[in-house]
């Protein structure tokens, strides 16, 4: 739902990352990631495979 703070394997911040490569979607993803430091692979698809679903589960509440 939210994008976490830290890569879940190694413990690197990534949550600072998540806009800055939204606001970069049509362009390629490795060259993206690359530009902003992302090196290793636990990191980029932690930030590729996201999907924000904080607005859909937002509708609900408890």
């Amino acid at each position: 739902m939210i994008i976490p703070v830290r890569c879940m394997s190694c413990g690197k911040p990534v949550g600072g990352l998540w806009e800055k490569f939204k606001a970069r979607k049509g362009e390629d993803a490795g060259k993206v990631l690359d530009d902003l430091g992302v090196e290793r692979y636990c990191c980029r698809a932690l930030l590729m495979t996201h999907v924000d679903t904080l607005k859909d589960v937002a509708r609900f509440r408890t």
